[in-house]
């Protein structure tokens, strides 16, 4: 067995976008050709700007979306083409926090018996098995037995974020994928909720898939971070070289525009220029070549290919090919 708790092969996701009676419909490239592993114990973190994929990725390896093409192997099996039936026994092995804490609790029922739902369909535990179980899991992220009584609404954004990681705990999961979980509190929370992860990863030897736009997050969290554009995977390398040894013009100037709390420190930002594609009717060659400071007639002809460039260090460019 290999230590890869997730691997993606050249994995391919588009959504229609239009729908017309004389003409080709149109569709959105949300991924396109997706290539990587999760190995086990380790935090993967995805970033990049609105609209890269990021999401579709995550909800593609546990299966909410299926792919058009590649394949999709979680411990060693290929549940690509897994039904719903088949698929079900792995939904307790791959839970998921989602962005907003509010939207993803129901608002009418109870925290007991959210945090609840999964042993529910999961396990066959007694009701006052349950029940103690929601307790213990609420004490592990800080809460106690008086919340297990409230309703969503009566807590704040980091408490029902809280409730969120309680809820993805309770069947015991090898991976979490946790999507923008931070994103909508504010920096102290952030701090509280960030370190929530890392206590649990240590204690429950977890594996995160940890999706972000902020790159001072990520950097306190991941073990290796991969760069999207546009449905491509750009770069992927461990967060020591990535900040250290950006290969990517693209991660270049996403590090450029990272806040530095020194303000002796000035670092040269790097401003994009020219427009981003659409999705929907993406360039020849590089999706990048619309804003890359680099651009070479090679970039307007082909696609690079994400190659090893170094010691555990992928990228996607022309320019550190030639």
């Amino acid at each position: 067995m290999s230590n890869n708790l997730v691997e993606l092969k050249d994995v391919r996701k588009t959504f229609l976008a239009s729908k017309t009676l004389f003409r080709s419909n149109k569709y959105v490239h949300a991924l396109n050709g997706v290539s990587l592993e999760i190995k086990n114990g380790e935090t993967l973190s995805i970033v990049g700007e609105s609209g890269c994929g990021k999401s579709t990725l995550g909800r593609v390896i546990n299966k909410l979306l299926d792919v058009d093409s590649g394949e999709v192997w979680f411990e060693d099996k290929n549940i690509t083409n897994y039904a719903t039936s088949q698929i079900r026994p792995f939904r307790n092995k791959m839970q998921m926090v989602f962005q907003d804490p509010y939207g993803s609790l129901n608002p009418r029922m109870k925290i007991k018996d959210i945090v609840a739902e999964p042993l529910l369909v999961h396990t066959d535990m007694s009701k006052k098995d349950r029940y103690n179980t929601v307790i213990e899991l609420l004490e592990t992220v800080g809460l106690n037995e008086r919340h297990a009584q409230g309703y969503a609404h009566e807590f704040s954004g980091g408490q029902r974020q809280r409730i969120g990681i309680a809820r993805a705990l309770s069947v015991n999961p090898k991976l979490i994928i946790a999507d923008e979980p931070v994103s909508a509190l504010d920096v102290s929370i952030q701090a509280q909720v960030i370190n929530i992860f890392k206590r649990l990863q240590r204690d429950f030897n977890l594996t995160y898939l940890f999706i972000s736009h902020d790159l001072s997050v990520v950097e306190i969290i991941s073990d290796r971070i991969g760069v999207m554009y546009l449905g491509y995977l750009v770069e992927i390398t461990t967060k020591e070289e990535l900040y250290k040894n950006p290969k990517h013009p693209y991660t270049q100037a996403l590090l450029s525009a990272v806040p530095i709390a020194d303000p002796s420190h000035k670092r040269n930002r790097i401003i994009l220029k020219g427009d981003i594609p659409s999705p929907i009717d993406m360039p020849i060659g590089c999706p990048f070549n619309t804003r890359c400071m680099y651009a070479m007639e090679q970039c307007f002809k082909t696609m690079p290919q994400l190659v090893e460039v170094g010691s555990d260090h992928k990228v996607a460019c022309h320019l550190n090919l030639s």
